[in-house]
């Protein structure tokens, strides 16, 4: 069955029986639920008060949105954000911080109609001028925005009409403009502190949302108190007025095994990455509400660098992911909960096209004969291949870790089977990003998760290449086609002519190349079912806290 994109939102997964027994009898016996887990009735009332205990599994190392692209800025940014417009229950733009917005027929003018009686934390107001504060934090280089100003790169200046009336102009129709300004990242910063200390936001954030920080310790907690006077929550939270907890206090937990057992005892209310091998086990026990929802935009993909060997011939590129077993390496490091696939996009994405499917599948014959006919016909003594004396060798850095990357250490035994070294590179975190924007590796595991399939300009657009502004075009594709394609894609209006521009996109990509698709990035959080209101967020699938409260 297909289902339409909207739904697909709220389909929860559910494991099979074989992975279920596989990973509970090894897991299931050693923890056991939270003492005194009671029932709470659907139509309970709810409760105010209580501080939700909540472990992560890292923190983005900076509380401004508007100058990271960290995962868990999703979750985080929930919790003391106001977005100026958002996803509804069904996944459609709706009013927040703005009331209602006209487009011009050209597709270049968007014009705000916000809402009045709204207060940051600090005190001071949300207004037309403090809107056009934060498009221009956004792309001010000296916020060094890995995310939210690529989103909106488009954005030319603004007109402040009047108090609570912003004009927004665009270089060209961007229709994706909405749905950008709709996640996390693109949250309100207070106009005050943008403009007095824009320098203190990263370590003490000023947000318009239901909480408001209280104490950062980076790399360990974070903790969130209760914003008194709130009241301007997007309708489909279903609630109003103030949040029910008192606050929610945040504790990094780096280790998968810690985080699940300090949930199943009872430590915390509340997981943000569960991590798969112990989903089995939490699904299993009915004191838990266990999701594992997939996320739109890109699926994770190992990136090759098409502007140096040897990922510069085609050839090599299609014979290294003719090479992998993709199904196998999902189900070793998903454990039943990863979902195989083989686009640039993901299935759950407006405008996915299914006709792509098969196009790149393991074949490790095709794989030989395409090494062959590359020129890398001979052997050294290991078993690798060579040509003028030169191993094809594939060097993929990644996080310095207690241990390699399991999915590069899969893939490293994928590809060695043909002939292909692939040599792992750990290096500390810092060394890595300087890597990642000199363009200084031959291919880097990645996924970008976003509500609009725009993500396919923003990863394989030649303009995103790092440049002026970092830019997440990893892989150094410069296609003219493809660029036209896209920015075709990006000024189409919802319909026929969008889904027929990111169509070809999507099989340009299948042509190039770029990269090779793994699996669906997935979003899998658990929660004690003490825990009750949770909402999950439509932009991207994480749970909200807005009127989460917590039963006695």
């Amino acid at each position: 069955m297909s289902l339409p994109f909207h739904a697909r939102f709220r389909v929860r997964r559910t494991l099979t029986r074989g992975a279920t027994l596989a990973v509970v009898a090894g897991l299931l016996a050693s923890c056991a639920s939270p003492a005194g887990t009671q029932t709470v009735p659907a139509d309970a009332t709810p409760v105010d008060g209580g501080v939700l205990n909540v472990s992560i599994s890292a923190e983005p190392g900076c509380l401004d949105g508007h100058g990271i692209s960290a995962t868990q800025q999703q979750f985080l940014g929930r919790l003391i954000y106001d977005n100026v417009v958002t996803l509804d229950d069904d996944g459609e733009i709706a009013p927040y911080l703005a009331e209602s917005w006209d487009i011009s027929e050209d597709g270049r003018t968007y014009t705000f109609h916000l809402k009045k009686d709204v207060t940051f934390s600090d005190g001071s107001p949300w207004n037309a001028t403090v809107f056009q504060q934060n498009l221009e934090h956004m792309r001010d280089p000296a916020t060094k925005s890995p995310l939210a100003a690529a989103y909106i790169a488009p954005y030319v200046d603004g007109t402040v009409i009047d108090d609570y009336t912003f004009e927004a102009h665009l270089e060209y129709a961007y229709t994706p403009f909405l749905y950008t300004l709709a996640q996390s990242w693109l949250g309100m910063n207070s106009g005050k502190a943008i403009t007095e200390s824009p320098e203190t936001l990263c370590q003490n954030p000023v947000g318009s949302g239901p909480y408001v920080l209280e104490a950062y310790q980076p790399g360990q907690s974070i903790s969130y108190a209760k914003r008194e006077g709130y009241g301007w929550a997007p309708d489909w939270l279903g609630g109003t007025g103030e949040a029910h907890l008192d606050g929610v206090e945040v504790t990094v937990v780096a280790e998968p095994v810690i985080r699940y057992q300090s949930l199943v005892s009872g430590q915390y209310g509340l997981t943000e990455n569960l991590a798969p091998q112990n989903a089995a086990a939490v699904q299993a026990d009915p004191a838990f509400t266990y999701e594992n929802l997939p996320r739109t935009g890109s699926p994770y993909v190992l990136g090759f660098n098409l502007n140096r060997e040897p990922f510069s011939d085609p050839a090599v590129r299609e014979a290294f992911a003719a090479a992998v077993d993709t199904g196998a390496v999902t189900e070793s490091l998903g454990f039943g909960t990863y979902t195989p696939i083989d686009s640039y996009l993901s299935k759950e994405s407006k405008y996915y096209d299914p006709s792509v499917e098969g196009t790149l599948t393991h074949d490790p014959e095709r794989a030989d004969q395409l090494l062959d006919d590359a020129g890398w016909d001979s052997r050294d003594a290991e078993g690798f291949r060579t040509k003028d004396g030169e191993r094809l060798t594939v060097e993929v850095p990644t996080v310095e870790a207690s241990a390699p990357s399991p999915l590069l250490v899969q893939l490293q035994g994928e590809v060695r089977k043909v002939g292909i070294e692939l040599e792992i590179i750990q290096l500390p975190q810092a060394q890595l990003t300087e890597l990642r924007y000199a363009g200084d590796y031959d291919a880097l595991a990645g996924v970008w998760h976003t509500n609009t399939t725009d993500v396919l300009f923003i990863r394989y657009h030649s303009s995103e290449i790092t440049g002026e502004r970092i830019g997440q075009n990893s892989s150094y594709v410069n296609d003219p086609e493809l660029d036209e394609i896209l920015l075709r894609a990006r000024g189409a209006a919802d319909g026929p002519d969008a889904a027929e521009a990111y169509s070809q996109a999507q099989h340009r990509l299948t042509d190039l190349v770029p990269g090779l698709p793994l699996y669906e990035n997935p979003s899998q959080f658990a929660y004690s079912n003490s825990v009750q209101g949770v909402a999950t967020d439509t932009s991207h699938p994480v749970p909200v806290l807005t009127y989460a409260w917590l039963a006695q």
